[in-house]
């Protein structure tokens, strides 16, 4: 006999700097709907964070949705948040679906819930017995933005994902979890990639994931790409940057980073606003590119060959060849969904050295 409803806790933000758990309850299954039961979700520390200490644009802005901008006046969202989160693998527990199966276990995007009533064209994707459970946080979202930003790499639009990184000299700037991932991608296609970053933990996992990296307490990103990449015997540094970190000063060493006419593919979000950054110096006097990436956006003239679904089975490839050095090197922490709340604070708060933390339910 079909569920009559089902009751639904929620890791959210209740004010400002202060997590919490929401309680709800939903509807019973209709026709083609099914639910899933909550394995694993990720936290973002980027995203997520911006919540908890009230710097995300939603917060502050309103949105003109014919307009596509942020406008002064009504905030678009507001306190409390009762849902955060995009990184989720679930169990199918009820189908009223024709095409999904009752136990199939689901790479999806809802938020940090116990469950989902959901769709079959709500985009999911299912995931493969060879592949570790908790690695399937990254199939939905995680993992296509990252790989859409190798397709944003590309002069042109792009056939194959490695064809804007291949045989390329590439600085990754941040080496949190969507650096770490940008980078296995482009170094997986051909490029000669190194991350640089200052926090020991995540510099660790770079390494643990067969990535040089560059210690910025040590010496300057830019400096090394300067020193390490010549083009003939005039231009230094890379060809492209991917700025995996959400602060003004990255942006502006990876303008300093790249040899003139170089491309910079920007994943980060300026929660805290822009600083350092002078498009009169490097970005101008070297004739730069800034391409930035969103999730769900693909480089114009791609869509007839790319989307979502082909960008989560690249994904799924770079997992395969190299999930077993992610789950042990780049997820370095799984708590149980019952302390998720201390979780998303010393995520928030940058507490304790993470890279991925991940919640257990």
């Amino acid at each position: 006999m079909p569920t009559e409803s089902w009751p639904v806790r929620s890791l959210g933000v209740r004010a400002p700097g202060v997590p919490d758990f929401f309680d709800s309850v939903e509807e019973a299954l209709g026709p083609e709907e099914f639910w899933v039961r909550t394995l694993f979700s990720g936290l973002s520390a980027g995203a997520e964070a911006s919540f908890v200490d009230g710097t995300h644009p939603y917060l502050t802005h309103g949105w003109h949705r014919e307009h596509g901008v942020f406008v002064p006046g009504q905030p678009a969202a507001g306190y409390p948040v009762s849902r955060l989160g995009f990184m989720e693998v679930a169990e199918v527990v009820e189908s009223r679906s024709h095409v999904v199966r009752q136990g199939e276990v689901l790479a999806m995007s809802y938020g940090h819930r116990t469950g989902q009533r959901s769709r079959r064209d709500y985009f999911s994707m299912p995931v493969p017995p060879d592949l570790d459970p908790v690695l399937g946080i990254y199939l939905a979202k995680l993992g296509p933005l990252c790989a859409n930003a190798l397709l944003h790499a590309a002069p042109a639009p792009a056939a194959r994902l490695g064809d804007g990184v291949r045989d390329r000299r590439v600085l990754v700037t941040g080496a949190g979890m969507v650096g770490l991932l940008t980078a296995l991608f482009a170094a997986h296609h051909g490029a000669a990639v190194v991350v640089a970053d200052r926090d020991p933990t995540r510099l660790a996992a770079a390494r643990g994931l067969g990535l040089p990296t560059v210690d910025e307490t040590e010496l300057p990103a830019w400096e090394y790409c300067k020193k390490a990449w010549r083009h003939g015997t005039v231009e230094r540094g890379a060809d492209l940057a991917f700025q995996c970190r959400g602060t003004g000063e990255s942006l502006a060493t990876a303008f300093r980073a790249v040899r003139p006419q170089g491309t910079v593919v920007d994943l980060a979000t300026y929660h805290a606003g822009l600083t350092d950054v002078d498009l009169s110096h490097e970005f101008h006097h070297h004739g730069l590119v800034l391409r930035s990436v969103r999730a769900g956006r693909l480089p114009a003239g791609t869509g007839a060959v790319w989307d979502r679904s082909r960008l989560a089975e690249e994904t799924l490839r770079l997992l395969r060849a190299h999930g077993r050095a992610v789950r042990e090197h780049a997820i370095t922490h799984v708590v149980p969904f019952a302390h998720g709340v201390e979780a998303l604070s010393a995520v928030a708060d940058r507490r304790v050295p993470t890279v991925q933390v991940v919640l257990e339910f």
